[in-house]
């Protein structure tokens, strides 16, 4: 199953296929954050790291997800934060400056705002170090070998309390055949 790049779009998901070869990318859930003719840039949904977020951004602690530790957004740039958040519905968008939206309630804020000026806008947030990126055609290639499958995130995707269920959550929801592989063993030997 091969997906028309008119579905690539900031808030949508890129799912793994298990047979990707890249263990940058085993059995990961993205989110694309960026997408335009210089390339996409996205977020790993389901890889949380061992460091609580109270760690590297304390001011930031109160408000974060559980599990309320750093994500790993991706092979690149792992010295950099990007923090997703959820608007709180009734503020009729995310927080004045800082806040770049990607689909209704969710977006991407900059870390420099003021956590006590703006928290009660935020129901939730998320923070990654590092990211995915692509450059210019490549995202489309490897969807046409068949890398990636981009299907529509859930509300609680972004900030699910279970983060190492989620790449099979998502593939459960699907239609069949996909959601046949859900079921891929990790080891295709064992099967």
């Amino acid at each position: 199953m091969v997906a028309s790049v008119e579905l690539l779009r900031p808030g949508r998901l890129l799912v793994a296929n298990p047979r990707l070869a890249d263990s940058n990318f085993e059995r990961t859930v993205v989110m694309l954050v960026a997408y335009g003719e210089e390339g996409a840039l996205g977020l790993i949904l389901n890889r949380p790291s061992d460091m609580a977020v109270s760690s590297p951004l304390p001011q930031w602690a109160h408000i974060a997800a559980e599990p309320a530790v750093m994500f790993l957004g991706g092979p690149v740039s792992h010295q950099a934060v990007i923090c997703l958040a959820r608007a709180v519905p009734t503020t009729g968008g995310g927080p004045a400056g800082g806040w770049k939206e990607l689909e209704g309630d969710l977006g991407t804020l900059d870390l420099d705002s003021d956590p006590g000026a703006i928290s009660g806008q935020l129901s939730a947030i998320r923070l990654f170090a590092g990211y995915a990126g692509w450059a210019a055609g490549q995202l489309e290639g490897e969807m046409e070998a068949g890398a990636w499958w981009v299907l529509d995130a859930e509300a609680d995707d972004p900030f699910t309390v279970a983060p190492d269920s989620l790449w099979k959550r998502v593939l459960l929801r699907q239609a069949e055949p996909l959601r046949l592989v859900a079921f891929y063993p990790a080891n295709p030997a064992w099967n």
